[in-house]
């Protein structure tokens, strides 16, 4: 079968999207590619269709059990043999899928980087046909992106044991330099890349400052209209997630915290939760979320700074899979500010990879304290122009204003300046503000401070308020905080222009804006309305929202019989299509995008009883 035939007949859908046909007709007779591509962008066609194409096994490389699992389950509904060999796995269900990979009865075969590499499994492979090789989440070689596994390293070798293999390494997130490396180290010299637009237009980005954090999480999920719906929440810190998990609890919401000091069976348990229920918030560390093929993912929260946009971009591209409208948010703060540093600094890393983190780091700053649209400002990371303005992000919504202020910076350098002078060394942020408004602490007394003229200059300004200030002047550089020295504050030489009156400073006002109305939003590039967390009953008429609720319960229902995550038998948007459509035979019911011939005879019988409301057989 050639690729579309393969596209409609197995898996269901009319056409190809964007570069996914040139993908796989390159990949298929027999080129190496490196394909960076949007998550959701749908990457596993790339490498699937090209495997049902090509003679032999096709052998992904994927670094997460759980990912491995679900996208075999996926098609193994399908009528594809596919298999997978990780820990999970008896010596003796090992040995069967071993025997399979000889006899060429497997399409895809999913194996993790440390077991691919082993004696063991290359001599197996060495056996076998091979179709081609398939690298997924390619990032992860890299030692400059945001997620390096060591494991990845030595996959430049299967270059040399499988020369006449095609090879194709697909990621979601990787600027230049990560692009670079993933070229080198896997050995693609050769390959021809394929780079689409990193663009989610169904995502809206929002960014605010950090206060409450717990209160502004709340007021986003509650105000924002993501009561009840599938959610990632993303902390620095373990304990961090143990507390907003237990907050959200008391909130009545079904959470829970997931990070690496988990045993690996109550990660497993979490994250298996996560991809089977409807409703269910996940409060993480980075561990997770790396391959979750979840496609309902509603939102996505930060209440800490993330280390890198390529970080923020893959985190948030978790929501909205399935192209439905998806909302993500962050809370950042100074405190986030120092604590990445620090890390930075203290870390054994060389000085050129210190520099290049602190340079990223330095571009998610900007981002934040962006004023401009949001999404010019990440994709343009990528190096992507964004033309005009989105209209779906908090700065197109609600466009933040900015201030002159030259007199309050000068304010703020000025004690610096003062403070340091006075005592002989730095001080940090807190005690510099409490001298600017005029607080009589015991440090204050104890240093003589309350006697310098710059006390209480700007007691007419709230604590907040300076630390916004304190977090700004970081970022452009007119100040140095020392994350060694108990966060002491120092200036630098581009503060001078600044205190001597030769130059002025504009800076972003201090409002938190609230979670908007959730139920519209402007798109400015068409001036049409656009409804945003509305429910999949949008727009349905009553009968066909009877039945996309009739096929959901069955869908549930059979989902936690077999085993299988429930977007694996059908999507939720392939759902609403029938509900929709209403048909009445299989032939229409195959014109459904999602549904392909081995759903048709599975499912067929039953989905069109459902839509006519029809009792099903015991």
């Amino acid at each position: 079968m050639g690729s579309e035939e393969i596209l409609h007949r197995v898996f269901g859908y009319p056409a190809f999207r964007g570069m996914q046909h040139d993908i796989i007709e390159h990949v298929a007779g027999g080129g190496n590619a490196l394909v960076l591509m949007p998550t959701g962008g749908g990457k596993s066609l790339c490498y699937q269709i090209p495997a049902l194409m090509r003679d032999g096994v096709a052998v992904v490389v994927s670094p997460l059990i759980a990912l491995m699992q679900d996208q075999v389950a996926a098609l193994r509904e399908l009528g594809v043999p596919a298999a997978y060999l990780n820990s999970t796995l008896t010596a003796q269900e090992a040995a069967t899928v071993e025997s399979q990979v000889r006899r060429g009865e497997l399409k895809l075969l999913y194996v993790a980087p440390e077991r691919l590499l082993t004696e063991r499994c290359l001599a197996l492979l060495h056996q076998a046909r091979l179709g081609l090789i398939a690298i997924d989440e390619a990032h992860c070689v890299s030692q400059w992106g945001h997620d390096f596994r060591p494991e990845y390293i030595g996959l430049g070798r299967l270059a040399d044991e499988f020369p006449q293999v095609p090879r194709i390494a697909l990621t979601a997130t990787a600027d230049d330099l990560t692009r670079q490396e993933i070229v080198t180290r896997l050995m693609l010299e050769n390959a021809r890349p394929f780079v689409t637009s990193f663009d989610r237009p169904n995502i809206r980005y929002n960014i605010v400052e950090k206060q409450d954090p717990n209160a502004q999480l709340l007021r986003f999920i509650r105000d924002g209209g993501h009561d009840g719906e599938s959610g990632i929440v993303y902390c620095t810190a373990r304990n961090r997630t143990e507390e907003v998990a237990a907050f959200l609890q008391e909130e009545g919401f079904n959470a829970r915290a997931y990070h690496a000091g988990l045993t690996s069976a109550e990660r497993t348990e979490v994250q298996n939760a996560f991809q089977r229920e409807d409703g269910m918030i996940v409060v993480a560390t980075v561990a997770f979320g790396m391959g979750i093929d979840k496609p309902d993912v509603r939102f996505v929260a930060h209440v800490d700074l993330p280390k890198s946009i390529e970080g923020y971009y893959q985190e948030t591209g978790r929501a909205g899979r399935d192209g439905l409208p998806a909302e993500v948010w962050m809370a950042y703060g100074l405190a986030d500010v120092v604590q990445q540093r620090r890390f930075i600094e203290k870390s054994d890393a060389s000085e050129e990879f210190k520099r290049v983190q602190n340079g990223k780091l330095d571009a998610m700053l900007a981002l934040c304290e962006a004023t401009d649209c949001r999404r010019v400002r990440l994709l343009g990371y990528f190096g992507e122009m964004y033309r005009g303005a989105c209209g779906n992000c908090d700065n197109c919504l609600s466009p933040p204003q900015t201030i002159d202020g030259t007199i309050m910076v000068q304010k703020f350098l000025s004690a610096v300046y003062r403070c340091s002078k006075a005592s002989g060394h730095a001080f940090g942020a807190g005690h510099i503000i409490d001298v600017l408004r005029g607080q009589l602490t015991d440090k204050v007394s104890a240093n003589g401070h309350q006697l310098l003229p710059v006390f209480g200059i700007g007691a007419d300004v709230s604590q907040t308020r300076w630390r916004s200030v304190v977090r700004q002047l970081s970022i452009a550089g007119y100040i140095h905080i020392d994350v060694e020295r108990f966060q002491t504050i120092s200036l630098t030489g581009a503060a001078r222009p600044i205190l001597k009156g030769e130059q002025t400073v504009r800076l972003r006002e201090t409002v938190e804006r609230e979670p908007g109305p959730r139920t519209r939003r402007r798109n400015t590039k068409t001036g049409s309305k656009v409804k945003i967390g509305a429910t999949l009953e949008a727009g349905l008429d009553s009968t066909a929202t009877a039945c996309f609720e009739r096929l959901r319960a069955w869908r549930a229902q059979h989902a936690r019989e077999s085993g299988l995550p429930a977007y694996v038998i059908f999507h939720d948007m392939t759902l609403r299509d029938i509900a929709r459509r209403q048909p009445v035979t299989l032939g229409e019911l195959g014109e459904v995008a999602g549904v392909g011939a081995r759903k048709l005879e599975t499912y067929g019988d039953i989905v069109l009883k459902l839509v006519a409301d029809e009792p099903l057989d015991d």
